[in-house]
C-alpha cells in the first residue's frame, strides 16, 4: 500500500491511545507511515517504507480521538508523529482542522525536512505545537546519522515557525561519542538561544530498544558499539543547555 495523499484518508502505523511522552498532557498518538530519513538510531524502523501501514479515513480519526477527550483534561491532545507525518500535509490539513473544530489541541513530531505550501498552511493554521527534531549540528554529522544531505532544511522550517510566533519544543538525541560531546551542544544553544517561540528541548538518552526491529526487517543496525549514556553525561548535557533555554527536561 503506498502513501494516500486524498484529502480524507491518512496512512497510520500505529494509534497509542495515552501516550504521556508526545507533547503536553495525556495525547493519542497516531504514528504515520512512511520517512525519507533513515535514522542510524530509529526506535521505529518499520516507519520507515511509504509502502506500509493502513489507511485511516480522518472522520474515524477523530471519532476515537473524541472518545478519549475525557482523558486529555486542560493540557492533552492529538500528538501525529512516524514515520515523518509531513509527508500527508495535505490530509494532515482536513485531520487537524476537524480536530480544533472540536476543541482538541493538536502536536506534530517531526524531523522538519518538508516546508512545502500544504505544510506551511499546516503549521500556520492548524498545529497548536511542533515538536521539532534536531538531528545534529554539522553537515557531515546529520549526514552520517540520518543518510541525507543538507541540514539545513530543518533550520528552514525551526526558522519559519518562529516567524509565525507559534510554541515549539526541540527534541534532541544525546548518543555518547556522536552526538553529546560539548562542542556541539553548545552549537545547538549557540544558535536556538535567540528564538522566541522554543519553550523547551527534550533530551532524549539513547537507547538500543529498537535493534530487534532492525533485525526483524533484515537491515543492519549499525550502532551496536555504542553505549547508552551515563548520569554523569546526561547531567553535563543539560548543565550546557540550560545556559541556552527556558526548560530542559530528559524524556
Amino acid at each position: 500500500m503506498s502513501l494516500n495523499y486524498q484529502d480524507n484518508i491518512l496512512n497510520v502505523h500505529s494509534i497509542e491511545s495515552f501516550g504521556t511522552h508526545d507533547g503536553p498532557g495525556i495525547r493519542m498518538v497516531v504514528f504515520l507511515q512512511g520517512c525519507k530519513l533513515k535514522c542510524l538510531y530509529c526506535h521505529n524502523p518499520d516507519t520507515i517504507d511509504t509502502h506500509g501501514g493502513e489507511e485511516y479515513p480522518i472522520e474515524d480519526l477523530v471519532q476515537m480521538a473524541l472518545k478519549v477527550k475525557p482523558y486529555f483534561g486542560k493540557k492533552g491532545g492529538v500528538t501525529v508523529s512516524g514515520g515523518e507525518p509531513l509527508l500527508q500535509s495535505k490530509a494532515l490539513i482536513s485531520f487537524f482542522k476537524r480536530l480544533k473544530e472540536e476543541g482538541i489541541h493538536t502536536n506534530i513530531d517531526t524531523n522538519g525536512r518538508i516546508l512545502n505550501h500544504f505544510t506551511e498552511q499546516l503549521l500556520d493554521s492548524y498545529a497548536d505545537l511542533v515538536m521539532l527534531d534536531i538531528k545534529h549540528m554539522t553537515e557531515e554529522g546529520f549526514e552520517s546519522l540520518t543518510g541525507a544531505k543538507n541540514k539545513e532544511t530543518t533550520f528552514n522550517f525551526a526558522k519559519h515557525r518562529e516567524a509565525s510566533g507559534k510554541p515549539m519544543w526541540l527534541r534532541y538525541v544525546l548518543i555518547p561519542g556522536i552526538t553529546n560531546k560539548p562542542e556541539h551542544l553548545h552549537a545547538l544553544g549557540a544558535y536556538f538561544k535567540d528564538y522566541q517561540t522554543i519553550k523547551k528541548i527534550e533530551l532524549q538518552p539513547y537507547h538500543k530498544l529498537g535493534i530487534h526491529k532492525w533485525e526483524a526487517l533484515g537491515w543492519e543496525y549499525q550502532l551496536k558499539d555504542a553505549r547508552e549514556n551515563s548520569k554523569e553525561e546526561i547531567d553535563a548535557a543539560v548543565n550546557i543547555l540550560e545556559n541556552y533555554f527556558k526548560e530542559v527536561k530528559v524524556n
